[in-house]
């Protein structure tokens, strides 16, 4: 793709994040690699919706401006830190998308094994830990989880995602954004029945087949096994919940307090108090 074409690719994702709601005022920013040695990156303090390509600008990997009459996105590093993580990476999008931000400020990582299509193209979608916009502290959130996962949620922040193209990084974000947003519907109806964890190897196994590249393979079971460190080890492997079930694909969620046996709804107060927030989001 030439420049030319890169800066209007930009606009286009730009234009499309803001028309889905997924950044709001002057939020959110796009990245693209020009080269081994330059991207080109949208400018700070832009409204995404309404860009135009004369407006980007090019720096190079150590965040040094090349061109372009404005100053670079002020959340530069984080993008710098995604391209120095994965050589593979050809574009970075960062927005707020509502619903998933929700599930961002509440803690609440998606990384339960609900629906195929993202057990197989994302695998899970982690939390990195908060830090304060715009500065090196975000950078060093992102690291942690970046080499192992395509998407990941900012707690108290927004969304990251990355692919080989600009649009396969957009496209990742509306991922996130239809996942959290199908969870949030299930848990507010009493919970989601779960993938087991021999349907998630079935899925894992299709990634091949159906040409996904993976950055990692998704953890093996006993990374959540009792006593285990619940994140695993984030640049290895993507953690995804799925019990264990013999002779069946779908399981309900008993042990993270969706349904219980007997059929009354069990939230743990995180949870419920992340499901009365967005659904007064909702309502407003």
């Amino acid at each position: 793709m030439t420049e030319t074409q890169l800066r209007e690719t930009i606009v286009e994702v730009g234009r499309r994040l803001y028309a889905r709601g997924y950044t709001a005022s002057n939020d959110g920013n796009i990245s693209a690699r020009l080269d081994d040695r330059r991207l080109l990156m949208t400018p700070k303090s832009v409204c995404k919706g309404f860009m135009s390509p004369d407006m980007m600008v090019v720096t190079d990997l150590d965040g040094k401006k090349l061109a372009g009459d404005r100053d670079p996105s002020s959340e530069m590093q984080m993008h710098l830190e995604v391209y120095r993580q994965r050589p593979d990476a050809r574009a970075v999008v960062h927005a707020h998308p509502p619903i998933a931000t929700g599930f961002a400020v509440a803690g609440i990582p998606l990384d339960r094994a609900v629906l195929a299509e993202v057990v197989t193209t994302l695998g899970s979608v982690p939390i990195a830990d908060y830090a304060t916009p715009s500065t090196k502290e975000l950078p060093e959130a992102v690291r942690k989880y970046v080499r192992a996962h395509d998407g990941m949620l900012l707690a108290n922040h927004g969304a990251l995602t990355l692919g080989a193209d600009l649009l396969a990084a957009y496209y990742k974000m509306e991922t996130i954004e239809h996942f959290a947003h199908i969870s949030l519907v299930a848990r507010l109806l009493g919970g989601e029945r779960l993938l087991s964890r021999q349907e998630v190897d079935r899925l894992q196994g299709l990634r091949g087949m159906y040409g996904i590249a993976s950055p990692a393979p998704i953890c093996p079971p006993e990374a959540n096994a009792p006593g285990a460190d619940p994140l695993g080890n984030p640049s290895d492997c993507q953690t995804v919940l799925a019990p264990e079930s013999e002779g069946t694909r779908l399981v309900a969620d008993f042990a993270r307090g969706a349904v219980g046996r007997d059929g009354e709804i069990r939230l743990t107060y995180r949870e419920l108090t992340a499901l009365i927030e967005a659904a007064v989001r909702e309502i407003r």
